[in-house]
Formats: C-alpha cells, structure tokens, sequence
C-alpha cells in the first residue's frame, strides 16, 4: 500500500518545527548507536503492524520480510513528511498516517504487533495512549518498546524530575526523562514479557535521557 498524505488543510494535532527539525538532524548522527536497538526492537514481527510515533522513519529500514504492512502515525508535520520518502525507500509496504497516540485513527484490534520506539516520554497522556495501543491490537497482540526513562539512583532521578517540571519539555518537543514506562505498561493492563535495561550511550557520562529499557508486552487474550 503507498504511503498516505494527510489532507490539504488538515491541523496537526502536534506542532514542534524547530524540534523537529533538531531531531531529524540528531536522530540520523546518532543512528550508528541506536541502529542496532531498533534492529533488536523488530527483529521478529509479522503480519500488520502499527508504529506510533514514527518519527522521520528511521525504523522502516529494519522491519523483516515477514510484515505484510506497517501503518505509521506521526502527528508533526516535518517529521511525517520525512517519514513518508523513508517509506518509500522500506523493503515493506508503509502507510505514514498522521494521528496521535492518544486517538488512534484506526480499527479496534487491526493489527497483529504494535511498535513504539522513543514516544512515551512525549505522549501528552501516557495511560490514554496505551489504551489506545491496546485496542487496536488483537487478544495476545504484542507490543514492543524501546523507551527511556526513570534513572534507578536517587540523584539523577530527582534531576529528571526537575528537568520535567521546569526546561526539558519546552525545549525537547514535549518529552519527559523521568517517566517509568515499564510501570506504565502493567498499570495500562499489558504483561511484560523479556526486556532489559541499558546506556545509551553505553561509555562516557550518563545523560538524564541516558536510562533506557527494550522489550516486548502483550494485551491479554481476554480484553
């Protein structure tokens, strides 16, 4: 299926052009780092599949053969333009659809995986949003995650927490540092399954977005 405009006129429901024009840069000069953590996050997934937060695309690229079709939302401008010549470059069929997390322009239980990769720190509602994620996601549906987040020792925590409340969601799109997703998950009604917690980066100083977890969850057979 081609990659889908929005249309002419439509309002976007997220409007950050200076960050995302930042981020396109940055996310592409730090692809060396975090190629291979998009690589893990796919690696696997089949059949219809729902990124949101897409970004400019960077994770297109990695998607195996086996997806039969990725729909990606991305509700900035910039970003979904971007998103769509990614697409347009993938080896699967990509759909770049703008919408937001948190109303989801698609059918209850559509898809057989769902994706978010570096997107909950910046939903403006985070239980809404995976509420979303879990009703367009078949009973047993997966979803996989790669996030970053709350930092384990108490200093650095109580940094992001400042950094939250005062300069850090003005100047990075929204995004919050000291989220916990993986509480997020379990409190929004998905069981964990394998996930692990690194770096990035790996070396040198720890940077309040530094705190990172990659894994899977899925919704229950039972809704």
């Amino acid at each position: 299926m081609p990659p889908r405009s929005p249309k002419p006129g439509s309002r976007d429901i997220v409007h950050h052009p200076v960050f995302a024009r930042f981020y396109a840069r940055q996310s592409v000069a730090a692809e060396p780092v975090i190629g291979a953590h998009r690589k893990e996050l796919l690696a696997g997934l089949s059949g219809r599949v729902i990124e949101i937060g897409a970004g400019n695309g960077l994770n297109f690229a990695h998607y195996p053969g086996a997806v039969s079709e990725v729909v990606a939302i991305e509700p900035e401008r910039l970003l979904r333009r971007l998103a769509v010549s990614a697409a347009l470059r993938a080896d699967v069929p990509v759909d770049v659809v703008p919408g937001a997390a948190e109303a989801l322009p698609v059918k209850s239980e559509a898809f057989d995986a769902a994706v978010v990769s570096l997107v909950l720190c910046s939903v403006r509602d985070v239980p809404r949003a995976l509420g979303e994620i879990r009703r367009v996601l078949r009973p047993g549906g997966e979803l996989r995650f790669f996030e970053h987040g709350k930092a384990p020792g108490t200093l650095m925590a109580t940094t992001q927490r400042i950094l939250d409340r005062t300069v850090w969601p003005p100047l990075f799109g929204g995004c919050h540092v000291g989220r916990d997703p993986l509480a997020a998950l379990r409190e929004a009604g998905f069981t964990l399954g394998a996930h692990r917690r690194f770096l990035v980066p790996a070396k040198g100083p720890r940077l309040p977005s530094s705190y990172c977890v990659l894994g899977t969850a899925r919704r229950p057979d039972a809704s």
